[in-house]
């Protein structure tokens, strides 16, 4: 069940993590939560933006109603693609998203006059005091890093975009320098969808 602001999705926790979420409930920001937020922001901040799209593979569409979230901010689906519910291409006025399963693209990629921008995105479960998903947080970054690293990032920008909490703050904070230094940018995103 998404909760007011909609990208978080609020969890029973199982019985091991009973007790180890503030609030009862685990608000889980899922990967493609994290994708949606971060294209939002790209689009809203580089009208200018063009071929935005989004790469989920089939499990983030268990994870997260991505066709309802686009939906609701006024996208329709106008050339469905793939066997799911959600893949295609969506409109808003001149705007334009696609989401497509093609692995091994990047998460979101789009275009910025010439440049190419690539990013890798990661979630969880943001209100977790549980050690093994915070350390599933810190994971993700870690992974959303490697990943950008194996890729040759001649005339891309590279951003590594997870959900901000205390972990992943702190560990950004420590990653920042040397990943700037090959290229790749740390993006932190609050559970509102606006950027650290």
């Amino acid at each position: 069940m998404p909760d007011a602001n909609d990208l978080i999705t609020l969890r029973k926790p199982p019985p091991n993590r009973v007790g180890k979420s503030e609030g009862g409930l685990e608000k889980h920001f899922s990967e493609p939560a994290v994708m949606l937020a971060y294209i939002t922001y790209l689009i809203e901040q580089h009208p200018e933006l063009n071929g935005i799209e989004i790469h989920p593979d089939g499990e983030h569409g268990k994870q997260f109603d991505i066709r309802a979230w686009l939906e609701r901010r006024g996208y329709t689906l106008v050339e469905p693609q793939g066997n799911t519910s959600y893949g295609g291409r969506y409109r808003n006025g001149d705007r334009s998203v696609l989401v497509s399963l093609q692995s091994g693209q990047g998460d979101v990629v789009g275009y910025l006059g010439g440049t190419k921008i690539v990013a890798e995105c990661k979630g969880g479960i943001v209100n977790t005091k549980h050690p093994g998903q915070k350390s599933k947080l810190r994971r993700g970054l870690c992974e959303a890093v490697g990943l950008l690293m194996s890729r040759d990032n001649t005339g891309e920008r590279q951003y590594a975009v997870v959900p901000l909490t205390d972990e992943t703050q702190r560990l950004a904070n420590q990653m920042r320098a040397r990943c700037r230094k090959a290229g790749i940018e740390i993006v932190l995103i609050r559970e509102d969808g606006s950027l650290v």
